[in-house]
């Protein structure tokens, strides 16, 4: 990518969109676009003013279509897609897959046809069936069945690898699918509701602290383990594969989808993670595990030699992460 070349975040307001734009600026990228829904995102006082952002409605095809048309970039990160954790996918399962399935073939196929040449499409890593080797190879793909509790999920996700994929092999495209392990960070969701574990936990003990509560209480046994990876790395790792790696381009080929993973290569258990968290939120009480509720998949972790043979390391540390991320939740 060249520093002057338009850029589109989809997806500018949430999570992983916020952490692409700052890293982009960061890199000294100048011609960014963002789409956004509802909610606008704050990138600094003075990134903010760097950074054109558009509402779109990424369920409307017609609507995406006249927008691509209209601002033709020559690069997008597709990060929009409607994500939770297992009571969300749990309770909205056709709302998980219809979202999913429609945003990310209104984008890609829009790409295409305006000649978006360099995509990048932000998978999961419950792509990945359930009970597969650890750490998970991109291989593993298609191997075995899903996780029952996010299946919908996983589906549409698997659906637009094989999307990128399918267009690099008719049309010549350069789509590329980034599988990211749990991800944590600024701009989070800590809505218990639909929340993912990590969020989950540090509003919980918060929360119980704030109270003075002599416990909070965690889903499952404890017992699965988990990888996790600052949003802002994963950012660094997304902009690194699409605009320094030349390596990457081995990766489009007949044989196999242009999928990488992208993690720290290193997990720890549910109740490890509670952990961490009451320490660095300052609760000084019991953790109880209700096991009346589902663990989800045993063991995700991610084998990141792909990447990190292309040269790319992640930067924080978990712990370090969790303080960050307890620092947004109070600005929140």
């Amino acid at each position: 990518m060249n520093k002057t070349d338009k850029i589109l975040v989809v997806g500018a307001a949430g999570m992983v969109g916020s952490a692409l734009v700052r890293a982009l600026l960061d890199q000294g990228y100048e011609n960014i676009l963002g789409s956004i829904n509802r909610k606008v995102p704050d990138f600094g006082p003075t990134a903010s003013s760097r950074v054109r952002l558009e509402s779109l409605d990424l369920m409307d095809q017609a609507a995406v279509s006249a927008f691509f048309e209209k601002e033709r970039p020559s690069h997008v990160f597709l990060a929009a897609a409607k994500v939770g954790g297992i009571q969300a996918n749990n309770t909205y399962p056709a709302d998980f897959i219809h979202a999913n399935l429609a945003i990310q073939t209104n984008v890609i196929h829009s790409a295409y046809q305006t000649g978006v040449q360099r995509l990048l499409f932000l998978g999961s890593s419950c792509i990945y069936p359930r009970d597969c080797p650890q750490p998970i190879r991109e291989s593993y793909l298609l191997t075995g069945p899903l996780e029952p509790t996010n299946r919908p999920y996983a589906v549409a996700k698997i659906a637009g690898i094989e999307m990128c994929w399918a267009y690099n092999r008719q049309y010549g495209t350069r789509y590329l699918a980034v599988m990211p392990t749990n991800l944590y960070g600024p701009g989070d969701n800590y809505d218990l509701q639909t929340s993912h574990v990590l969020p989950a936990l540090i509003r919980k003990a918060h929360e119980a602290k704030v109270r003075g509560d002599r416990s909070f209480t965690v889903w499952g046994t404890g017992s699965p383990r988990r990888e996790f990876l600052y949003s802002d790395d994963l950012a660094g790792a997304c902009v690194f594969l699409m605009g320094e790696a030349g390596n990457a381009e081995a990766l489009f080929n007949e044989t196999e989808p242009p999928l990488v993973n992208i993690g720290c290569g290193e997990d720890v258990t549910i109740a490890e993670l509670a952990g961490m968290v009451a320490e660095v939120v300052g609760f000084k009480g019991e953790i109880v595990f209700d096991e009346s509720k589902p663990d989800g998949t045993p063991q995700k972790l991610l084998d990141v030699s792909r990447i990190s043979g292309m040269g790319w390391r992640p930067g924080v540390i978990l712990p370090e992460g969790i303080g960050l991320a307890y620092g947004d939740f109070f600005r929140d």
